[in-house]
């Protein structure tokens, strides 16, 4: 079973397990994402969609031996828009996917989150460092519903002993992504194609370390198939500032738009880098796609969408 199946990163993993003949059900209540990413795998003989709302009931009938929980709001304009959603899928929605877990007697993979770390005081950020959120910012809906999903998945293996697994998944991009989701690359992307001003925030000195989605779904494969408990960053170690992700999309995308530099989000983090040593040492799983390469990938996805697909409602990146 694949919460969120029908997302970004879901409909990603959702194809890469039917690729490996395994049977899949796919959970999506559409919130934040659409049947476009799932439509190619609807006449899949071993793909069953599911619409419902993770966090009112969940049940599948017959064995299930993995439950992937990605259900969730992942970029800042999605959870800013559906706050309590946010919060209610990481607490409800997680102990729904955990509840069906234990009593399948399943093993459960929770997609986490870089952004448990908050605006990180530790660089790179290895699995032992707690983080630096804000309770109470903006962000917390996001940040402290991974925070509190990652507890309850703890508990769930201490004291009921279900089969868990913890993700820390690090900006992960590429095909299927949203035009209008708000995260940097779609916008800067999106702006390039468009030949507008890529809108930077800040000066564009912070970081990121952008992965792209086939390594990541790898990673969340390794782990899944492991008996690894986690937490386990699954990110890419080669850190780059925003602005020269910007200028790089502009070049892959051969647009002379200028940069534009805008106000940066409150709680946007400095830095952000994971440590992935656990990963290596432990599921012999690391980043294989160049981010150039990644990215012209994603240009070229992009730039092939239906007419007007990369000119929805395109709002500033970070």
């Amino acid at each position: 079973m694949v919460t969120g199946g029908a997302g970004f990163l879901g409909s990603h993993v959702c194809e890469r397990l039917l690729a490996r003949d395994v049977s899949v059900v796919c959970m999506d209540n559409f919130l934040t994402s659409g049947p476009d990413n799932i439509d190619h795998l609807l006449d899949h003989r071993s793909f069953r969609l599911v619409e419902c709302d993770l966090t009112s009931f969940v049940h599948v009938p017959g064995e299930v031996d993995l439950v992937f929980h990605l259900a969730s709001a992942a970029s800042p304009a999605d959870y800013l828009r559906y706050p309590v959603e946010t919060l209610r899928v990481g607490s409800m929605g997680t102990a729904h996917a955990l509840g069906l877990a234990r009593e399948k007697e399943a093993r459960f993979v929770l997609a986490s989150t870089s952004e448990v770390y908050g605006d990180p005081l530790v660089h790179p950020q290895p699995e032992t460092y707690w983080g630096n959120v804000n309770p109470v910012g903006p962000r917390s809906v996001y940040d402290e519903a991974k925070r509190y999903a990652e507890s309850l998945t703890t508990a769930y293996r201490n004291a009921r002993g279900t089969d868990t697994a913890i993700a820390r998944i690090f900006n992960s991009y590429g095909p299927r992504m949203r035009p209008d989701d708000g995260r940097a690359i779609p916008t800067f992307i999106g702006q390039a194609l468009d030949r507008k001003p890529l809108t930077v925030t800040g000066d564009g000195s912070q970081t990121r370390s952008v992965c792209y989605v086939d390594d990541t779904v790898a990673g969340l494969l390794a782990l899944a198939y492991s008996g690894v408990p986690g937490p386990v960053n699954i990110g890419s170690a080669q850190e780059c500032t925003v602005r020269e992700l910007a200028e790089l999309i502009r070049d892959i995308a051969g647009s002379s738009s200028e940069l534009e530099f805008v106000d940066r989000p409150v709680d946007d983090p400095a830095v952000r880098c994971p440590d992935t040593a656990l990963a290596r040492e432990q599921l012999g799983w690391w980043p294989r796609v160049a981010l150039a390469d990644g990215l012209a990938r994603t240009v070229a996805w992009f730039a092939a969408a239906p007419s007007g697909r990369h000119l929805q409602g395109m709002r500033q990146a970070g």
